[in-house]
Protein backbone atom coordinates (compact mmCIF):
# COMPACT_ATOMS: atom_id res chain seq x y z
CA UNK A 1 0.00 0.00 0.00
CA UNK A 2 1.34 3.57 -0.78
CA UNK A 3 2.09 6.19 1.76
CA UNK A 4 -0.35 9.19 0.99
CA UNK A 5 0.82 12.03 -1.27
CA UNK A 6 4.77 10.75 -1.08
CA UNK A 7 7.05 11.80 -3.99
CA UNK A 8 5.41 9.12 -6.79
CA UNK A 9 1.92 10.68 -6.20
CA UNK A 10 -0.56 9.81 -8.88
CA UNK A 11 2.14 8.39 -10.53
CA UNK A 12 0.89 4.58 -11.05
CA UNK A 13 3.99 3.24 -13.45
CA UNK A 14 7.56 3.33 -13.23
CA UNK A 15 7.36 4.72 -16.34
CA UNK A 16 5.05 7.59 -15.23
CA UNK A 17 7.35 8.12 -12.10
CA UNK A 18 10.58 9.09 -14.88
CA UNK A 19 8.61 11.33 -16.84
CA UNK A 20 7.75 12.97 -14.10
CA UNK A 21 10.77 13.30 -12.06
CA UNK A 22 13.12 13.54 -15.20
CA UNK A 23 11.21 15.82 -17.34
CA UNK A 24 7.98 17.37 -15.88
CA UNK A 25 8.72 18.31 -12.47
CA UNK A 26 11.89 20.82 -13.77
CA UNK A 27 10.02 22.55 -15.91
CA UNK A 28 8.94 26.52 -14.77
CA UNK A 29 5.52 27.82 -15.27
CA UNK A 30 3.75 29.45 -17.49
CA UNK A 31 0.97 30.86 -15.84
CA UNK A 32 -1.19 32.81 -18.59
CA UNK A 33 -4.36 33.07 -16.61
CA UNK A 34 -5.11 33.58 -13.13
CA UNK A 35 -6.73 35.90 -11.03
CA UNK A 36 -4.30 37.29 -8.69
CA UNK A 37 -3.93 40.86 -7.47
CA UNK A 38 -1.05 43.06 -9.56
CA UNK A 39 -0.97 45.54 -6.18
CA UNK A 40 -0.06 42.34 -4.06
CA UNK A 41 2.93 41.44 -6.30
CA UNK A 42 4.05 44.97 -7.13
CA UNK A 43 4.13 46.44 -3.10
CA UNK A 44 5.58 42.33 -2.43
CA UNK A 45 2.74 41.96 0.07
CA UNK A 46 4.03 39.66 2.96
CA UNK A 47 0.74 37.58 4.93
CA UNK A 48 0.39 38.17 8.65
CA UNK A 49 -1.48 34.84 9.07
CA UNK A 50 -1.93 31.33 6.48
CA UNK A 51 -6.20 32.68 6.70
CA UNK A 52 -4.83 35.88 4.62
CA UNK A 53 -3.28 33.97 1.94
CA UNK A 54 -5.33 30.57 1.84
CA UNK A 55 -9.34 31.05 2.67
CA UNK A 56 -9.76 34.74 2.00
CA UNK A 57 -11.58 35.18 -1.39
CA UNK A 58 -11.50 31.43 -2.23
CA UNK A 59 -14.84 30.20 -2.58
CA UNK A 60 -13.77 26.27 -3.24
CA UNK A 61 -12.83 26.45 0.37
CA UNK A 62 -15.78 28.18 0.93
CA UNK A 63 -18.31 26.26 -0.55
CA UNK A 64 -16.77 23.05 1.23
CA UNK A 65 -17.33 24.92 4.54
CA UNK A 66 -20.62 25.81 3.88
CA UNK A 67 -21.64 22.04 2.67
CA UNK A 68 -20.25 21.10 6.26
CA UNK A 69 -22.67 23.07 7.83
CA UNK A 70 -20.12 26.25 8.45
CA UNK A 71 -21.44 29.24 9.51
CA UNK A 72 -20.98 32.42 7.30
CA UNK A 73 -19.44 33.84 9.73
CA UNK A 74 -16.57 31.44 9.59
CA UNK A 75 -16.12 31.55 5.44
CA UNK A 76 -16.52 34.97 4.64
CA UNK A 77 -17.49 37.14 7.69
CA UNK A 78 -15.88 39.03 10.98
CA UNK A 79 -14.54 35.48 12.47
CA UNK A 80 -11.13 36.13 13.10
CA UNK A 81 -8.47 34.47 11.22
CA UNK A 82 -8.02 31.79 13.72
CA UNK A 83 -11.55 31.09 13.59
CA UNK A 84 -11.43 30.60 10.32
CA UNK A 85 -8.67 28.33 10.03
CA UNK A 86 -10.24 26.51 12.49
CA UNK A 87 -13.14 25.88 10.95
CA UNK A 88 -11.16 25.19 7.26
CA UNK A 89 -9.16 22.46 9.57
CA UNK A 90 -12.19 21.17 11.00
CA UNK A 91 -13.89 20.97 7.21
CA UNK A 92 -10.99 19.32 5.74
CA UNK A 93 -11.26 15.72 7.06
CA UNK A 94 -14.27 15.41 5.35
CA UNK A 95 -13.61 16.47 1.88
CA UNK A 96 -11.75 13.23 1.00
CA UNK A 97 -12.33 12.38 -2.10
CA UNK A 98 -13.03 16.12 -3.27
CA UNK A 99 -9.93 17.65 -4.99
CA UNK A 100 -9.50 20.53 -1.75
CA UNK A 101 -8.28 17.31 -0.20
CA UNK A 102 -5.51 17.00 -2.84
CA UNK A 103 -4.55 20.56 -3.42
CA UNK A 104 -5.03 21.61 0.75
CA UNK A 105 -2.06 19.14 1.18
CA UNK A 106 0.14 19.49 -1.67
CA UNK A 107 0.52 23.17 -0.33
CA UNK A 108 0.85 22.58 2.99
CA UNK A 109 3.93 20.44 1.67
CA UNK A 110 5.44 22.24 -1.05
CA UNK A 111 5.36 25.84 0.39
CA UNK A 112 5.80 25.20 4.06
CA UNK A 113 7.13 21.34 4.51
CA UNK A 114 4.47 20.27 6.62
CA UNK A 115 3.37 16.61 5.45
CA UNK A 116 1.05 15.72 8.48
CA UNK A 117 -3.11 15.61 7.20
CA UNK A 118 -4.67 19.03 8.55
CA UNK A 119 -7.12 18.46 11.23
CA UNK A 120 -8.90 19.85 14.54
CA UNK A 121 -6.10 18.04 16.41
CA UNK A 122 -3.19 19.23 14.46
CA UNK A 123 -5.02 22.56 13.95
CA UNK A 124 -3.16 25.05 16.30
CA UNK A 125 0.21 23.70 15.46
CA UNK A 126 -0.20 23.95 11.96
CA UNK A 127 -1.40 27.13 11.79
CA UNK A 128 1.42 28.35 14.10
CA UNK A 129 4.04 27.22 11.83
CA UNK A 130 2.41 27.93 8.68
CA UNK A 131 2.17 31.79 10.38
CA UNK A 132 6.51 31.72 11.83
CA UNK A 133 7.42 31.06 8.05
CA UNK A 134 5.04 33.44 6.32
CA UNK A 135 6.96 36.41 8.77
CA UNK A 136 10.27 35.38 7.18
CA UNK A 137 11.19 37.36 3.74
CA UNK A 138 11.19 34.26 1.58
CA UNK A 139 7.26 34.29 2.03
CA UNK A 140 6.87 37.68 0.70
CA UNK A 141 4.25 37.69 -3.00
CA UNK A 142 7.11 38.03 -4.53
CA UNK A 143 8.90 35.02 -2.38
CA UNK A 144 6.66 32.57 -2.98
CA UNK A 145 6.66 32.92 -6.88
CA UNK A 146 9.71 32.22 -7.18
CA UNK A 147 9.67 29.03 -4.46
CA UNK A 148 7.08 27.79 -7.26
CA UNK A 149 9.43 28.54 -10.28
CA UNK A 150 7.32 30.66 -12.34
CA UNK A 151 8.56 32.10 -15.56
CA UNK A 152 5.14 34.37 -16.41
CA UNK A 153 1.98 35.42 -14.95
CA UNK A 154 -1.34 36.74 -16.66
CA UNK A 155 -3.56 38.72 -14.12
CA UNK A 156 -7.17 39.33 -15.37
CA UNK A 157 -8.00 42.73 -15.82
CA UNK A 158 -10.61 45.31 -17.11
CA UNK A 159 -9.99 47.87 -19.85
CA UNK A 160 -10.83 50.89 -17.60
CA UNK A 161 -7.63 49.70 -15.08
CA UNK A 162 -4.66 51.99 -15.26
CA UNK A 163 -2.06 48.99 -15.03
CA UNK A 164 -0.06 50.96 -12.64
CA UNK A 165 0.98 48.28 -10.75
CA UNK A 166 1.92 46.65 -13.60
CA UNK A 167 4.28 48.95 -14.17
CA UNK A 168 5.15 49.28 -11.00
CA UNK A 169 6.18 45.39 -11.22
CA UNK A 170 8.26 45.95 -14.83
CA UNK A 171 9.97 49.27 -13.35
CA UNK A 172 11.47 47.34 -10.20
CA UNK A 173 13.44 44.83 -12.14
CA UNK A 174 11.29 41.66 -10.71
CA UNK A 175 12.46 38.56 -12.83
CA UNK A 176 9.56 37.13 -13.41
CA UNK A 177 7.38 38.59 -16.24
CA UNK A 178 3.86 39.72 -14.75
CA UNK A 179 1.69 40.97 -17.90
CA UNK A 180 -2.44 41.95 -17.86
CA UNK A 181 -4.76 40.08 -19.77
CA UNK A 182 -7.95 41.92 -21.15
CA UNK A 183 -11.04 41.01 -19.71
CA UNK A 184 -13.66 43.46 -21.29
CA UNK A 185 -16.63 41.65 -19.74
CA UNK A 186 -17.79 44.31 -18.61
CA UNK A 187 -18.66 46.53 -21.99
CA UNK A 188 -20.86 43.57 -23.09
CA UNK A 189 -23.42 43.63 -19.25
CA UNK A 190 -26.13 45.71 -21.47
CA UNK A 191 -28.93 43.86 -19.43
CA UNK A 192 -28.83 46.40 -16.45
CA UNK A 193 -28.73 49.88 -17.89
CA UNK A 194 -28.02 51.34 -14.86
CA UNK A 195 -24.50 49.16 -14.08
CA UNK A 196 -23.59 49.59 -18.15
CA UNK A 197 -24.25 53.35 -18.35
CA UNK A 198 -22.05 53.69 -14.88
CA UNK A 199 -19.50 51.50 -16.40
CA UNK A 200 -19.24 53.42 -20.12
CA UNK A 201 -18.84 56.38 -18.09
CA UNK A 202 -15.62 55.19 -16.16
CA UNK A 203 -14.46 54.16 -19.78
CA UNK A 204 -15.10 57.55 -20.91
CA UNK A 205 -13.17 59.05 -18.68
CA UNK A 206 -10.03 56.70 -18.55
CA UNK A 207 -10.84 57.00 -22.56
CA UNK A 208 -10.37 60.76 -22.23
CA UNK A 209 -13.27 61.14 -24.49
CA UNK A 210 -17.04 61.12 -24.83
CA UNK A 211 -19.19 57.75 -25.58
CA UNK A 212 -22.62 58.37 -27.06
CA UNK A 213 -22.69 56.13 -29.89
CA UNK A 214 -21.65 53.10 -30.32
CA UNK A 215 -18.94 54.38 -33.06
CA UNK A 216 -17.40 56.66 -30.02
CA UNK A 217 -17.74 52.73 -27.54
CA UNK A 218 -15.65 51.05 -30.31
CA UNK A 219 -12.93 54.09 -30.58
CA UNK A 220 -12.71 54.07 -26.51
CA UNK A 221 -12.07 50.21 -26.25
CA UNK A 222 -9.37 50.14 -29.27
CA UNK A 223 -7.57 53.23 -27.29
CA UNK A 224 -7.95 50.87 -23.92
CA UNK A 225 -6.60 47.49 -25.81
CA UNK A 226 -3.66 50.07 -27.31
CA UNK A 227 -3.30 50.72 -24.08
CA UNK A 228 -3.02 47.33 -22.74
CA UNK A 229 -0.66 46.30 -25.92
CA UNK A 230 1.75 48.84 -25.07
CA UNK A 231 2.06 47.63 -21.22
CA UNK A 232 2.76 44.26 -22.51
CA UNK A 233 -0.98 42.78 -22.81
CA UNK A 234 -0.55 40.14 -25.58
CA UNK A 235 -3.66 38.10 -24.26
CA UNK A 236 -8.11 38.59 -23.96
CA UNK A 237 -10.56 36.65 -21.99
CA UNK A 238 -14.11 36.56 -21.97
CA UNK A 239 -16.65 34.49 -19.79
CA UNK A 240 -19.61 33.77 -21.36
CA UNK A 241 -22.77 31.67 -20.54
CA UNK A 242 -22.69 30.71 -24.17
CA UNK A 243 -21.15 31.77 -27.46
CA UNK A 244 -22.91 34.87 -28.95
CA UNK A 245 -23.64 34.58 -32.90
CA UNK A 246 -26.80 36.34 -33.84
CA UNK A 247 -26.77 38.15 -37.19
CA UNK A 248 -27.27 42.10 -36.90
CA UNK A 249 -27.10 45.40 -38.68
CA UNK A 250 -25.17 48.26 -37.43
CA UNK A 251 -28.30 50.14 -37.55
CA UNK A 252 -29.48 47.96 -35.03
CA UNK A 253 -26.53 48.07 -33.04
CA UNK A 254 -26.17 52.07 -32.69
CA UNK A 255 -30.04 51.68 -32.36
CA UNK A 256 -29.43 49.56 -29.09
CA UNK A 257 -26.48 51.62 -28.11
CA UNK A 258 -28.58 54.70 -27.61
CA UNK A 259 -31.07 52.81 -26.42
CA UNK A 260 -28.89 51.79 -23.44
CA UNK A 261 -27.55 54.93 -23.06
CA UNK A 262 -31.01 56.84 -22.40
CA UNK A 263 -31.41 54.67 -19.34
CA UNK A 264 -34.00 51.96 -21.30
CA UNK A 265 -33.72 47.82 -20.86
CA UNK A 266 -32.96 46.56 -24.39
CA UNK A 267 -35.21 43.39 -25.01
CA UNK A 268 -33.53 39.93 -25.38
CA UNK A 269 -33.28 39.46 -28.92
CA UNK A 270 -31.68 43.32 -28.75
CA UNK A 271 -28.94 41.65 -25.81
CA UNK A 272 -28.22 38.69 -28.29
CA UNK A 273 -27.10 40.88 -31.39
CA UNK A 274 -25.31 43.39 -28.77
CA UNK A 275 -23.33 40.78 -27.22
CA UNK A 276 -22.86 39.01 -31.03
CA UNK A 277 -21.14 42.69 -31.87
CA UNK A 278 -19.23 42.93 -29.43
CA UNK A 279 -17.45 39.38 -29.62
CA UNK A 280 -16.63 39.79 -33.23
CA UNK A 281 -15.42 43.31 -32.35
CA UNK A 282 -13.52 42.08 -29.63
CA UNK A 283 -12.12 39.37 -32.14
CA UNK A 284 -10.98 42.03 -34.68
CA UNK A 285 -9.17 43.98 -32.16
CA UNK A 286 -7.21 40.93 -30.46
CA UNK A 287 -6.16 39.85 -34.21
CA UNK A 288 -5.45 43.41 -35.60
CA UNK A 289 -1.97 43.24 -32.56
CA UNK A 290 -1.25 39.56 -32.71
CA UNK A 291 -3.23 38.79 -29.64
CA UNK A 292 -4.95 35.43 -28.74
CA UNK A 293 -8.21 35.50 -27.37
CA UNK A 294 -9.85 33.06 -24.76
CA UNK A 295 -13.55 32.24 -23.93
CA UNK A 296 -14.51 30.81 -20.64
CA UNK A 297 -18.06 29.50 -21.54
CA UNK A 298 -20.53 27.67 -19.48
CA UNK A 299 -20.86 28.98 -16.17
CA UNK A 300 -24.31 29.89 -14.49
CA UNK A 301 -23.99 32.80 -12.11
CA UNK A 302 -24.88 33.98 -8.66
CA UNK A 303 -27.72 30.95 -8.08
CA UNK A 304 -28.43 32.33 -4.62
CA UNK A 305 -30.04 35.40 -4.75
CA UNK A 306 -30.15 36.10 -1.23
CA UNK A 307 -26.51 35.43 -0.52
CA UNK A 308 -25.74 37.49 -4.06
CA UNK A 309 -27.71 40.67 -2.37
CA UNK A 310 -25.34 40.08 0.99
CA UNK A 311 -22.50 38.99 -0.42
CA UNK A 312 -21.82 40.14 -3.90
CA UNK A 313 -20.21 38.05 -6.94
CA UNK A 314 -17.38 35.64 -7.41
CA UNK A 315 -18.71 34.05 -3.42
CA UNK A 316 -19.47 30.65 -4.41
CA UNK A 317 -23.10 30.65 -5.57
CA UNK A 318 -22.30 29.64 -9.04
CA UNK A 319 -22.40 26.20 -11.06
CA UNK A 320 -22.47 24.94 -14.12
CA UNK A 321 -24.73 25.89 -16.93
CA UNK A 322 -26.25 23.99 -20.26
CA UNK A 323 -27.03 26.27 -22.73
CA UNK A 324 -26.21 24.99 -26.46
CA UNK A 325 -23.06 26.22 -27.67
CA UNK A 326 -21.92 24.59 -30.36
CA UNK A 327 -24.21 26.37 -33.74
CA UNK A 328 -23.50 30.30 -31.70
CA UNK A 329 -19.57 29.43 -30.92
CA UNK A 330 -19.21 27.79 -34.84
CA UNK A 331 -20.90 30.56 -35.88
CA UNK A 332 -18.69 33.58 -34.52
CA UNK A 333 -15.50 31.59 -35.13
CA UNK A 334 -16.51 31.18 -38.52
CA UNK A 335 -17.44 34.80 -39.45
CA UNK A 336 -13.99 35.90 -37.78
CA UNK A 337 -12.31 33.51 -39.81
CA UNK A 338 -14.45 34.23 -43.05
CA UNK A 339 -12.95 37.57 -43.20
CA UNK A 340 -9.00 36.11 -41.59
CA UNK A 341 -9.52 38.08 -39.05
CA UNK A 342 -9.78 34.92 -36.24
CA UNK A 343 -6.75 35.23 -34.14
CA UNK A 344 -4.90 32.67 -32.03
CA UNK A 345 -7.94 30.91 -29.38
CA UNK A 346 -8.58 28.78 -26.51
CA UNK A 347 -11.91 27.33 -25.97
CA UNK A 348 -12.75 26.40 -22.15
CA UNK A 349 -16.09 24.39 -21.16
CA UNK A 350 -17.85 24.25 -17.90
CA UNK A 351 -19.95 21.54 -18.40
CA UNK A 352 -18.36 18.38 -19.20
CA UNK A 353 -21.10 16.78 -21.44
CA UNK A 354 -19.48 19.65 -24.80
CA UNK A 355 -15.76 18.20 -24.07
CA UNK A 356 -15.63 16.53 -27.49
CA UNK A 357 -17.66 19.06 -29.24
CA UNK A 358 -14.61 21.45 -27.88
CA UNK A 359 -12.40 18.96 -29.33
CA UNK A 360 -13.28 18.97 -32.17
CA UNK A 361 -14.58 22.48 -32.58
CA UNK A 362 -10.74 23.43 -32.64
CA UNK A 363 -9.66 21.24 -35.57
CA UNK A 364 -12.86 23.50 -37.77
CA UNK A 365 -10.39 26.57 -38.15
CA UNK A 366 -6.76 25.23 -37.88
CA UNK A 367 -5.58 26.65 -40.01
CA UNK A 368 -1.61 25.48 -40.79
CA UNK A 369 -0.52 28.79 -39.66
CA UNK A 370 0.90 27.97 -36.25
CA UNK A 371 0.90 24.72 -34.13
CA UNK A 372 -2.17 24.36 -32.41
CA UNK A 373 -3.67 27.51 -33.33
CA UNK A 374 -7.10 26.75 -31.89
CA UNK A 375 -6.68 25.60 -28.60
CA UNK A 376 -8.97 23.11 -25.94
CA UNK A 377 -8.22 24.95 -23.07
CA UNK A 378 -7.84 23.02 -19.56
CA UNK A 379 -9.85 21.53 -17.49
CA UNK A 380 -11.68 24.41 -16.13
CA UNK A 381 -13.20 25.72 -12.71
CA UNK A 382 -15.31 22.67 -11.43
CA UNK A 383 -12.69 20.63 -14.08
CA UNK A 384 -9.60 21.50 -12.62
CA UNK A 385 -9.23 18.50 -10.74
CA UNK A 386 -7.86 14.91 -11.77
CA UNK A 387 -11.10 13.41 -13.50
CA UNK A 388 -12.01 16.18 -15.13
CA UNK A 389 -7.95 16.73 -16.32
CA UNK A 390 -8.12 12.98 -17.22
CA UNK A 391 -11.34 13.33 -19.21
CA UNK A 392 -9.91 16.56 -21.23
CA UNK A 393 -6.36 15.18 -21.93
CA UNK A 394 -8.44 12.23 -23.23
CA UNK A 395 -10.88 14.06 -25.70
CA UNK A 396 -8.20 16.26 -26.62
CA UNK A 397 -5.71 13.15 -27.44
CA UNK A 398 -8.58 11.14 -29.31
CA UNK A 399 -10.00 14.48 -31.51
CA UNK A 400 -6.61 16.63 -31.61
CA UNK A 401 -3.28 16.70 -30.94
CA UNK A 402 -2.11 16.80 -27.41
CA UNK A 403 1.25 17.03 -28.33
CA UNK A 404 0.38 20.70 -29.38
CA UNK A 405 -1.57 21.64 -26.14
CA UNK A 406 -0.36 24.71 -23.80
CA UNK A 407 -1.02 22.58 -20.52
CA UNK A 408 -2.11 24.37 -17.58
CA UNK A 409 -2.66 27.67 -15.57
CA UNK A 410 -3.68 28.18 -11.72
CA UNK A 411 -6.91 30.32 -12.38
CA UNK A 412 -6.94 31.49 -8.91
CA UNK A 413 -6.54 34.25 -6.17
CA UNK A 414 -4.26 32.75 -4.34
CA UNK A 415 -1.07 32.10 -4.46
CA UNK A 416 -0.20 29.16 -3.11
CA UNK A 417 -2.15 27.57 -5.79
CA UNK A 418 0.70 27.09 -7.71
CA UNK A 419 0.84 23.76 -6.90
CA UNK A 420 -2.06 22.79 -9.53
CA UNK A 421 1.03 22.85 -12.60
CA UNK A 422 2.05 19.52 -10.24
CA UNK A 423 -0.77 18.22 -10.10
CA UNK A 424 -1.82 18.58 -13.65
CA UNK A 425 1.88 17.26 -14.64
CA UNK A 426 1.25 14.28 -12.16
CA UNK A 427 -1.93 13.45 -13.97
CA UNK A 428 0.11 13.83 -17.67
CA UNK A 429 2.86 12.07 -16.95
CA UNK A 430 0.48 9.22 -15.18
CA UNK A 431 -1.50 8.82 -17.97
CA UNK A 432 1.21 8.60 -20.80
CA UNK A 433 2.59 6.02 -18.42
CA UNK A 434 -0.27 3.70 -18.30
CA UNK A 435 -0.30 3.84 -22.12
CA UNK A 436 3.43 2.76 -22.47
CA UNK A 437 2.99 -0.11 -19.50
CA UNK A 438 -0.07 -1.13 -21.38
CA UNK A 439 1.48 -1.13 -24.82
CA UNK A 440 -0.35 1.54 -26.11
CA UNK A 441 2.68 3.67 -27.19
CA UNK A 442 5.96 3.13 -27.50
CA UNK A 443 8.80 3.88 -24.79
CA UNK A 444 10.31 5.96 -25.76
CA UNK A 445 11.35 8.27 -23.40
CA UNK A 446 13.37 11.14 -25.91
CA UNK A 447 10.16 11.71 -27.51
CA UNK A 448 7.86 11.23 -24.46
CA UNK A 449 9.68 13.24 -22.17
CA UNK A 450 10.26 16.16 -24.92
CA UNK A 451 6.01 15.77 -25.41
CA UNK A 452 5.95 16.44 -21.05
CA UNK A 453 8.50 19.48 -21.61
CA UNK A 454 6.26 20.85 -24.21
CA UNK A 455 2.86 20.67 -22.75
CA UNK A 456 3.99 21.78 -18.84
CA UNK A 457 6.34 24.88 -20.18
CA UNK A 458 7.15 24.98 -23.76
CA UNK A 459 3.96 25.48 -25.83
CA UNK A 460 2.68 27.67 -23.70
CA UNK A 461 6.62 30.35 -24.24
CA UNK A 462 6.14 29.54 -28.25
CA UNK A 463 1.98 29.83 -28.30
CA UNK A 464 1.52 32.81 -26.71
CA UNK A 465 5.43 34.48 -27.84
CA UNK A 466 5.61 37.40 -24.92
Amino acid sequence: MKSFMDENFLLQTETAQKLYHGHAAKMPIFDYHCHINPKDIAEDRKFNTITEIWLAGDHYKWRGMRTNGIAEKYCTGDASDWEKFEKWAETVPQTLRNPLFHWTHLELKRFFGINEVLSPKNAREIYDACNAKLQTPEYSCRGIIRMANVHTICTTDDPVDTLGYHRQIKASGFEVAVLPAWRPDKAMTVEDPVFYNAYINQLAAVSEMDINTFDELMIALNKRHRYFHENGCRLSDHGLDTAFAEDYTADEIDAAFLKIRAGYRLTAKEIQKFKSCMLYEFGRMDHSRGWAQQFHIGALRNNNTRLFNQLGPDTGFDSIGDKPVAEPLSKLLNRLDTENKLTKTILYNLNPRDNELYATMIGNFQDGSIPGKIQYGSGWWFLDQKDGMEKQINALSNLGLLSRFVGMLTDSRSFLSYTRHEYFRRTLCNILGNDVENGEIPNDMELLGQMVENISFNNAKNYFNF
